[in-house]
């Protein structure tokens, strides 16, 4: 009788743990806000710092690597502090999320805004970029350690993460939607090389050279970036609603019966000394580190290298929709076959098509096959690690029974690892376009900088992305392992 007492127990709290579907689309929701903004930024930042505020390309690799570098160190910060917060009314996570939203908004929108300052440019976009990813970063670290508070049930969690995968990479459509489509509708003006104005004698020539790239004016450009960030910061407001209004932490989701407080550095050092934690962040991250690249760099690729000046925020829509659409396939393949075949299979897949768009002439219907094709490699780029993640706090909560309310050390640092590296490779690459003679606003560019785009959206994407599949084989957590954790700590509980 007590073994079937037991099972009857066990299968009444799985019920218990069950979320609803508006749950977890309240909980994906929120996950909108850090992916529309950090989409607009990742692919448009660069370019508009470039080609809009006209900053010199040195600078613009300062605020860029200084900006995610900084980004990086808040994440462990305020990890810290949501560690010593205490439990309130509506959690211990949701305080920070709705308290740090109108603030993050507000300097979001500052960031598109060109200041009338003949100096201090470069200090206003660095001091509000660092402010807005601090306060972005208060948004998004307790809703990352949020996916261990809203049920005990693995099963559970990965369904909520699939649902907020799904949403996330639709926030990154929207937010190249957005952004692409109502900057995309003003015709940037560009400035011919001086070696091509040069060899124009004519004065008939020169004016129908500006009568050509001057057909819209810089500052109907920059109005337009601020509608979008108008747009972009009115979405982030009502998905933090929703998130507040459809979802509640359950302190004992994460709790077990041997739990005993421990401080924040004794768990840092426990959560850096589990092997299956290192070995899973050193895999993703130069795998993300390739992605972030291809990302930071695609717009100016795709409107230099190409040529498709008036076509690349369709490029990067067409990928970011492949990556909508392919979410639920790569939810299915990891529960079918696992995930540690589920990343060698989706993260592998981009290789080939990363080499194709460089080594194939200049073509829009191939770039737009690569484009669907990385898509479905970025799907799975974005789900994977959201899904692991749990499993190894899992692993680490069966080998520390007595150690527990670290969940947010996890989330951040492996965040933080990831900021920080693509902080570093994206004011490198920007750095080495001004190495190659980048030239601000130009309708065209040296072959030097043609090449150093090529290398950076191509072959180093590709070298990272095959040492991240080979650093992941040493992950330890296979399928039949994750099923025995799932069993002890149900025993535990």
């Amino acid at each position: 009788a007590l073994p079937g007492g037991a099972n009857a127990r066990s299968l009444l709290q799985e019920s218990r743990e069950r979320l609803s579907v508006c749950s977890k689309l309240c909980y994906a929701v929120g996950g909108a806000p850090y992916q529309i903004t950090g989409c607009a930024l990742g692919f448009f930042l660069q370019i508009y710092l470039l080609d809009v505020a006209q900053l010199d390309a040195f600078y613009a690799s300062i605020i860029l690597f200084v900006g995610r570098a900084w980004d990086a160190i808040t994440d462990p910060m305020v990890g810290f502090f949501i560690s010593k917060s205490s439990w309130t009314c509506f959690g211990r996570l949701m305080p920070w999320i709705i308290f740090s939203t109108p603030f993050a908004v507000i300097s979001y929108i500052l960031i598109w805004f060109v200041p009338d300052i003949s100096r201090g440019q470069v200090m206003w976009y660095l001091v509000f970029y660092c402010i807005f990813q601090t306060l972005v970063t208060c948004f998004h670290v307790p809703y990352s350690a949020l996916t261990m508070f809203i049920s005990r049930e693995q099963s559970e969690r990965d369904s909520a993460t699939a649902y907020r995968m799904t949403v996330e990479v639709l926030g990154t459509v929207l937010g190249t939607a957005i952004q692409g489509q109502i900057v995309g509708k003003v015709d940037t003006p560009c400035i011919e090389s001086p070696l091509f104005i040069s060899m124009t004698n004519s004065s008939v020539a020169l004016e129908e050279l500006n009568m050509t790239h001057d057909t819209g004016s810089l500052t109907d450009t920059r109005n337009a970036y601020m509608i979008a960030a108008g747009v972009i910061g009115g979405l982030y407001i009502l998905c933090a609603l929703i998130l507040w209004a459809g979802v509640r932490e359950k302190r004992e989701s994460s709790e077990l019966q041997s739990d005993e407080p421990v401080s924040f550095f004794q768990g840092l050092k426990l959560v850096m000394n589990h092997g299956a934690y290192i070995k899973l962040i050193a895999g993703f991250l130069f795998t993300s580190l390739g992605f972030m690249l291809l990302e930071g760099n695609f717009a100016l690729f795709c409107t230099y290298t190409l040529g498709f000046r008036n076509e690349f925020h369709n490029i990067l829509l067409a990928i970011m929709l492949s990556a909508t659409l392919t979410i639920p396939f790569w939810q299915w393949f990891l529960t079918r076959f696992g995930k540690k075949t589920a990343v060698y299979v989706g993260i592998s897949s981009a290789i080939p098509f990363l080499i194709m768009v460089v080594v194939l002439d200049s073509n829009l219907i191939v770039t737009y096959i690569v484009a669907v094709a990385a898509g479905i490699s970025v799907a799975a780029a974005f789900l994977l690690p959201w899904s692991m993640l749990p499993d190894v706090v899992d692993d680490f909560k069966l080998q520390h029974p007595s150690s527990h309310g670290h969940e947010a050390i996890f989330f951040s640092f492996y965040v933080f690892f990831t900021k920080f590296t693509s902080g570093v490779s994206l004011g490198i690459s920007t750095l080495s376009l001004d190495f190659a003679g980048y030239q601000t606003r130009g309708c065209s560019q040296p072959s030097a900088v043609n090449f150093t785009l090529k290398m950076l959206v191509s072959a180093a994407p590709v070298v990272l992305i095959l040492l991240g599949l080979l650093l992941f084989k040493l992950y330890p957590i296979d399928e039949e392992k994750r099923r025995k954790n799932k069993k002890a700590l149900q025993d535990l509980r």
